[in-house]
Order: structure tokens, then sequence, then C-alpha cells
């Protein structure tokens, strides 16, 4: 008998840990089903995709790519159609693309009149802001935002407030890669009600930058807003994160603006099989009316573990801006592994972040998988999931751009990236349910779970 228990007791111990493995293996690797949106065509490249859910129709979903393109589904990006964004005054990239919570979608890019982009100074003279009110389907021509034609425009980036209020932050160049060390660079912010009519530009940056699109250049400059008119901006410098914000939905800024990180190597990073990178840092506020609303997050990529080491950032600010918590890194990655371009999303019904991003954690060569960190107590403890079917190569003559994208309402999370095949770029996604990620928290003891 006891010989029986024995036996009978190490069954169970040697398959509940094996089960146990598995269930680990499976929610360190759980596979999405990987959904094409777009693909190169043409000589083009599909590239530095931008996505929002509608919040008023979570089917409804829209994803905006470099070359103008305009891919939009109404069956939660099962299937997809497209149209493209037209301007007389021409459409370059830098693709920006949010929705408020009626549902109304803007895109944002750059200008090209002479379709020559940066080979020509006249050609980034101005942003173009469209307007969808039918879901993605058709845009209305546009309208330039803070115009001027004196100087050039660039990575402009959009944040849209509760009344439906729209924020457009870009850095502005003299003259785009000058060496002229008269020549400065700014940081810019604007509003509209509407997405026609535009306020004059704010400078927001305390000391401008030199005109080089480099690390001594403003750049990168990402905002967001509260749900009581506190409005916030990030932007990098000089291997630093800076941090400018009002507290009266953007007439008064900082006389000084806040150094928040050591943004190590900056944001103009050398990873192997990419051309370019430019890193941008992603500044989001928790709106939910959970107990971290309010609280700050900030997400970035930097080489502060080396030099051949990039690695995902996260940091947290409970005091505005003005203090930052000691950043978390994304991921158990192994030294010398290269993770990059992290964009972050806020779910606004739950508070709960995610950040999707880049990782070469399991290779010795430029192969890349694509994961998803998140975190439903505000960054106590991040988990990461891999949400690519398959890694891809970087290929230095197929550029994917300088960014990915993700969304999250209502427990919907959608994150786009791009694949490298062939010397040919195509953008993916994933639906991904709050439900199949992240276990709801037990009821305290005593308490009846409602």
């Amino acid at each position: 008998m006891n010989h029986l228990c024995s036996k009978s007791s190490y069954l169970i111990r040697r398959f509940g840990a094996i089960g146990f493995l598995c269930v680990i293996s499976f929610y360190s690797n759980a596979q999405f089903k990987n959904i094409k949106v777009d693909e190169g065509s043409d000589g083009k490249r599909a590239a530095e995709p931008s996505i929002a859910i509608n919040p008023g129709n979570l089917k409804n979903v829209v994803v905006a790519t470099s070359d103008g393109t305009i891919n939009y589904s109404f069956d939660s990006g099962q299937t997809w159609e497209k149209t493209k964004l037209t301007s007389p005054l021409g459409v370059y990239g830098d693709p920006v693309l949010v929705s408020d919570d009626k549902g109304t979608m803007y895109c944002l890019h750059l200008s090209d009149a002479s379709g020559e982009g940066l080979k020509n100074e006249k050609s980034l003279d101005q942003i173009i802001c469209h307007i969808s009110k039918d879901g993605g389907k058709t845009w209305e021509e546009g309208a330039p935002v803070g115009s001027n034609a004196q100087k050039d425009q660039v990575k402009p980036w959009a944040a849209v407030d509760s009344k439906g209020n729209l924020y457009v932050t870009w850095t502005q160049f003299d003259k785009y890669n000058s060496s002229d060390a008269a020549c400065k660079s700014t940081v810019l912010i604007s509003s509209s009600s509407n997405g026609k009519k535009w306020s004059k530009p704010v400078v927001l940056t305390q000391n401008p930058g030199a005109c080089i699109d480099d690390q001594k250049a403003p750049s990168v400059a990402f905002p967001t807003i509260a749900v009581d008119s506190k409005m916030y901006v990030a932007w990098s410098t000089q291997d630093k994160i800076y941090i400018d914000r009002s507290f009266d939905g953007g007439g008064v800024w900082l006389f000084n603006d806040i150094t928040a990180i050591d943004w190590v190597g900056g944001w103009n990073v050398k990873i192997p099989g990419l051309a370019r990178d430019n890193e941008f840092p992603t500044l989001l506020v928790d709106r939910s009316k959970g107990e971290y609303r309010g609280v700050l997050y900030l997400s970035w990529a930097d080489m502060r573990s080396g030099k051949n080491d990039t690695d995902v950032w996260v940091s947290r600010s409970h005091t505005y801006g003005d203090q930052w918590a000691t950043p978390t890194k994304m991921g158990d990655d192994k030294s010398g592994k290269h993770q990059f371009q992290p964009r972050m999303a806020i779910d606004q019904s739950t508070g709960f972040v995610y950040i999707v991003y880049y990782d070469r954690n399991g290779y010795d060569d430029n192969q890349t998988d694509v994961y998803l960190a998140y975190t439903s107590d505000s960054g106590a403890n991040f988990k990461n999931v891999k949400i690519s079917e398959t890694p891809f190569v970087a290929d230095d003559n197929a550029t994917f751009g300088n960014y990915i994208s993700i969304s999250a309402s209502n427990g919907v999370i959608m994150p786009v990236w791009v694949r490298t095949d062939g010397g040919k770029t195509s953008v993916w996604t994933a639906v991904i349910k709050q439900d199949d990620i992240i276990t709801p928290a037990a009821p305290a003891k005593g308490k009846k779970k409602k």
C-alpha cells in the first residue's frame, strides 16, 4: 500500500510538474494569429505604421503607413480595405493616427509638394492633418498645421483630450540638416478643436538645438493629456529626455524644462540590419477611473546596458513629472541582445499598460521577434509574451522606419509592426484580448466577488 501510494504520489508530482512547465512555456511563447495589414509594392515600402482602435466601435480599426496608405477594418482586423490620402501639398511620411472618444479619426503626416522629400529644402515646410468621420473609409483633403514656409517641420506626434481637442507636437528646423552654427531647432506644439484651424505654435524647448538631425537636435516629441487639463510633452536632446507641462490646457508652460531620464546613447541608435534607427520616447498618462489615475509613464530604448545591448525601459512618475522611478527593463534578455523601438498604450478603461517592441533575445544574428510587455498594477510587475508567429531578418535594403504602434481600448489590444522578407516590407497586427493574458486579481478575503 505504501509502495502504491508512493508511486502514485511520484506520478502526480512528475506530471503535475510537466503540466506546470507546459503552462509556463505556453505563457512565455504564446502565439496569436498574425494578420497581414499591408505590404510594399511598386518600389514603395510599407513602413512606420500607426494604429487606432475606434473607442465607439471596437471592430473598427485603422492603420496608416508612411506612403499615405490608410488601411481600415470593420471586423476587428480580420479583413482590410485600403484608400490613399491625397493633398496638393504632397504626402511624405511620418504618419500619426489618433481617434477621439466619438470615433473621429485624425491622420497627420509631413508634406512634400516637390515629391523629392529630404532632397528638396522646401519640401518639409508643413504638417498636414486629415479627418475621417466614417471609420477611415474617406478622408478630407487636409489642412496644414503651424505652417511656416521658411522653416522645416519633421517628426510630428498627436494626442486628443476628452473634449475632442487635438494637440500636435513636432520639431522645427531653421533649415533641416544644416551644419550652420547659427541654424536652430526647437520643439513646438499647436492645438485645434476641429483639426482644421490651429492655434499659434508655442515653443516648448527652453534651449534650442542644432539643425543637424542628430543627438544635438531636440527631437521625437510626444504629447499626452490628462483628464483635468494637465498636459505633458516629452522629447530628447543631448542624451536626455526632457519633460514640459501645462496645468491649464496649454496656456502656460514651465519656464525650466524638467530633466526626466538620462538617455544613454541618445535617440540615434545603431542596430545591426537597420540603415537608421531613431528611437522615440512614449509618454502617456493614466486617465482611467482606477487607483493609478494621473500616473505618468515613460518608455524608451537605450544602451545603458552596453554599446551593443539596446534595452527597452519604463519609468513612472506620481509627481506630475518632477521625479521618476528607477527604470524597469522589459524582458529577461541575455547580455548583448537588442530590444528596440518600443511603443506604449494605456487602456483607459482599466489603466493597464501595454508596450510592443522588437526583440532579438532568442538569436545570435539579426533575426527579430515582436513582444508585448504589460502590467495591470502600474508597473510593479511586468510580464512579456511573444506575439509574432515567426521571426524575420532585418534588411538594410527594406528599411521599415523608426517606429511601430499599438492601440488598446476596452480590453482589446492591437499592436502593429513591420516585417522584412525577401527585401520587401509588410505590416502586421494581432488581436489580443485582455482576458487572454491578464488574470483578474482575486477578491480580498471576507468580501464576496461581485
